[in-house]
């Protein structure tokens, strides 16, 4: 079962600057482009660093106020004292990146944005080269899925590829990305794969489980010396 992945939503037309761009240009391409932070590349596309709107205010922040002691007092960050008196890319920029590839999943992109406290990953291929980016709402793009597609996947891919369950026997109902799942299954495992299963096509947002089993093959009875096998 295929799963949305970081290279299905991704920008692929991106705008980069060089280690030598002025930092008046990098605001240009900014505004120009509407996008809020901008990859540094080598010549090679090999990602050096990103340079954002907040590596860049620095330099306003500081202007506002020519108290320059009074404006970084109390930050203990010598980088806002040096990303205001910076001139080009190499020296604004935030380094190492936080980089993700195309094959990674949404969610596991999702959680290195939330770990890392970045807003968007330069996306790189197998040599290192840039590819794309995506940002946090690239990834909430998934969710734009209609109801109809979701239960498609559910019903194709989970039910009929994966499980070989009949149909019939378990009905699937969609709504606003909300799964049920309806019927009886032989097992208790086949139904609690079905769920965990649906709860992973892309644009669910919750599935709910009405299904019924008739035999419980998750309880373990203990046998000697301390092994134990599911009930048939």
């Amino acid at each position: 079962m295929r799963t949305w992945q970081v290279g299905d939503v991704m920008t692929r037309d991106v705008a980069t600057v060089g280690e030598e761009t002025p930092y008046r240009q990098i605001v240009d391409t900014l505004i120009r482009r509407g996008i809020s932070a901008v990859p540094v590349v080598d010549g090679f596309r090999r990602v050096l660093g990103v340079v954002s709107e907040a590596d860049l205010l620095h330099k306003v922040e500081r202007a506002g106020n020519p108290d320059e002691r009074r404006v970084f007092e109390g930050r203990r960050r010598r980088t806002a004292r040096e990303k205001a008196d910076a001139l080009v890319a190499k020296e604004l920029m935030t380094a190492p990146a936080v980089t993700t590839l195309p094959e990674s999943t949404l969610p596991a992109a999702a959680r290195l944005m939330d770990r890392e406290a970045v807003k968007r990953l330069p996306v790189l291929d197998d040599l290192g080269r840039l590819v794309g980016i995506v940002t946090r709402s690239d990834l909430l793009r998934v969710h734009l899925r209609t109801d109809a597609e979701i239960r498609e996947d559910v019903v194709q891919e989970v039910l009929r590829r994966v499980l070989a369950v009949r149909d019939g026997l378990v009905t699937v109902q969609v709504r606003g990305g909300e799964v049920t799942l309806d019927g009886r299954l032989d097992r208790r495992s086949a139904a609690d794969l079905a769920v965990r299963l649906a709860g992973q096509v892309s644009g669910v947002v919750r599935v709910v489980d009405r299904i019924g089993y008739d035999v419980d093959d998750t309880i373990l009875v203990e046998l000697p010396p301390g092994q134990v096998t599911p009930v048939a």
